[in-house]
């Protein structure tokens, strides 16, 4: 059976559950990004996401469930794309359907992606949906220095 995963825009009511899932300790280490305590999470939220005129971002829902979120943003004069999906959604396809699907609302190209190195789903799901490795990056992440690959979508 095939799951329906939408995209739709972010409604403020789906932050708390932005919030909880960006609490996830495993998830945050398969990112290599820590969590933020409430107030920095909403302070980022309202100025770097919803506020940001450039920022394209979307809620994936799996049915009627949020599942997590997609977005797109321009930084150091390029355009990055990143998603976060809540771990009861892993392994099923959700953040590649979801990816596929905003690759139509998000046209530009090149289009970046960072991903941590032992990261291995999020690299297939960049894969699945056409993007290639272009350089590894080492970065500081969640108390250790991280190898970050940089994918291109073309």
């Amino acid at each position: 059976m095939s799951l329906d995963v939408r995209l739709r825009t972010v409604d403020v009511a789906d932050l708390s559950i932005f919030y909880e899932h960006q609490l996830d300790a495993d998830a945050t280490r398969m990112a290599a990004f820590p969590s933020r305590d409430r107030a920095a999470f909403d302070a980022h939220w309202a100025t770097h996401v919803l506020g940001n005129p450039a920022a394209v971002t979307r809620t994936v829902l799996v049915g009627d469930q949020v599942a997590g979120y997609i977005g797109s943003w321009l930084q150091d004069g390029v355009r990055l794309v990143g998603y976060w999906i809540g771990q009861e959604h892993w392994g099923q396809g959700v953040a590649s359907r979801a990816l596929g699907a905003f690759l139509g609302v998000v046209t530009d190209r090149p289009l970046h992606a960072h991903v941590a190195q032992h990261n291995l789903g999020s690299i297939r799901v960049l894969e699945k949906c056409g993007f290639r490795l272009d350089h590894e990056e080492s970065v500081g992440g969640v108390g250790e220095d991280v190898v970050e690959l940089v994918f291109l979508l073309r």
